[in-house]
């Protein structure tokens, strides 16, 4: 790496997210300098298939002019307005008015009816939380305020999302949980926890048996909400187990907890329909998006809330006053014309209905991987998936985590002109919604590459699964 590279000056002034820092001072950084459609290049000119729509997100790709165009024009029209002090802009309810048109399905009699913006997931979720506690208070219920996430759940990097977020790394050294508010149900990952002959409806059985312990020794009258993204993406792209999201709701509605889903990743059409609530039949109190709601041309997301915590909000608003929250770039009009041109672009292009289609191949594609001694599990809906790396997939003995097989997986990859996520030894596959049959099939055969030269590898060390 020369000194006056631009590796260089990237690591003279840039600190990189979710990287191991310390050995980024040896290689530095990829720098990318361009896209079409699912690839993306770095400086040097390679080229690189995007399984992972960049970081989950870049539904469309990444040379889709529209969306382009209609960031410009309302930078002509109105550059900036804000959503504080009675004021507003026509690009925020346009764009309200579509999210709501097209809302998963409230509980039943309580649906989904307002919308607050804000630019991250992360504060989509620390709002959430905020408005549980905040109608709590209002319902003269000051003790129920506990909060229950999952193991290996992710609900963003602010203090009270990472809290919520049931992920070791994310707490380690960072104070956090910063209360005893935030507790963790089990990891619903049937296939490596699942006891000898144990099915997965029984699995979720047991899952709901955890959930309904949790809450009992805690005492019902202090678990407010429960948060879960439908499919659990840094846990490895993992789906629920069959039944598993029927017997959660049954156990919340039993002890009147309510129940936010996280769509960050799986809303506008990852899992085939255009929520994953859809797709599992989740009835929530409220709804975390964003991500693909710009196809991640612009930084935005949103929380939909129910018309019961709406009135909550309308009743508090009438006893205390000014409605104390608010983000200065939530609901930039930008960002809002560009996400309400991607949901038109959705309909216009049927891209939901594409995800849809090709999901068999993609599922397929990678299923086809299974005959590989490295690969343990492959499961997946839509367009999100994932693969289990073991160390004896007939036991389901999982490597040491010292040798960073994933890790090493996701490197080899990149090497080979694919870019996937590695969440410990399970690889993810979340790419762009306009993928096609050729491509998908370009990316396994490049992954199927990576697998055999990461067997070379471990084969060399003593480390590769006996035959």
């Amino acid at each position: 790496m020369l000194p006056n590279s631009n590796r260089a000056r990237d690591l003279a002034a840039i600190v990189h997210q979710q990287t191991e820092i310390a050995g980024l001072r040896e290689t530095g950084a990829t720098l990318m300098t361009g896209g079409e459609g699912v690839y993306v290049f770095d400086e040097d000119g390679r080229r690189y298939l995007e399984g992972m729509a960049g970081m989950w997100s870049a539904s469309l790709g990444f040379s889709e002019t529209r969306l382009a165009e209609a960031a410009y024009a309302q930078m002509q029209a109105l550059p900036y307005y804000h959503t504080f002090h009675s004021r507003g802009h026509l690009a925020a309810v346009d764009l309200a008015e579509m999210l709501l048109a097209m809302a998963p399905e409230g509980r039943p009699g309580n649906p989904l009816s307002k919308v607050l913006f804000h630019c991250s997931g992360s504060e989509c979720n620390d709002t959430a939380i905020k408005l549980v506690w905040y109608v709590n208070n209002l319902r003269g219920r000051p003790e129920k305020k506990k909060i229950i996430g999952r193991q290996m759940g992710y609900h963003g990097c602010t203090i009270a999302a990472a809290s919520l977020t049931g992920m070791p790394g994310m707490h380690r050294e960072f104070d956090l949980p910063i209360s005893d508010r935030f507790l963790h149900t089990s990891f619903p990952h049937w296939y490596r926890f699942h006891e000898e002959g144990e099915s997965e409806e029984e699995f979720a059985t047991r899952m709901a048996q955890d959930l309904e312990d949790l809450i009992l020794a805690e005492g019902p009258e202090t678990v407010a909400a429960f948060f879960a993204e439908p499919v659990q993406g840094g846990g490895g792209a993992l789906t629920p187990p069959r039944t598993y999201f029927e017997k959660i709701q049954g156990v919340l509605r039993k002890y009147d907890v309510m129940f936010i889903a996280d769509e960050v990743i799986c809303g506008f059409g990852r899992t085939g329909n255009p929520w994953g609530s859809d797709t599992y039949a989740i009835r929530p109190d409220m709804v975390s998006c964003g991500k693909a709601l710009s196809a991640s041309y612009q930084p935005i997301s949103a929380l939909l809330i129910s018309e019961e915590i709406h009135q909550a909000l309308l009743e508090q608003s009438a006893r205390l006053g000014n409605f104390s929250m608010g983000f200065t770039f939530a609901a930039h009009p930008v960002a809002c014309a560009v996400a309400k041109r991607t949901l038109e672009i959705y309909a216009e292009d049927r891209v939901f209905e594409h995800a849809a289609e090709v999901s068999p191949d993609f599922l397929g594609a990678l299923a086809g991987l299974s005959d590989h001694p490295l690969v343990g599990d492959v499961r997946g809906v839509g367009l999100i998936a994932g693969v289990e790396l073991m160390a004896d997939r007939t036991r389901r003995t999982q490597f040491a985590p010292e040798a960073k097989v994933g890790t090493r997986a996701q490197e080899l990859a990149m090497e080979g002109g694919l870019l996937v996520r590695a969440s410990g030894d399970r690889i993810c596959f979340t790419p762009p919604l306009i993928i096609d049959r050729p491509q998908i099939e370009e990316m396994a055969g490049l992954f199927r590459k990576t697998l055999d030269g990461l067997l070379d590898e471990l084969t060399a060390e003593g480390l590769a699964p006996a035959a």
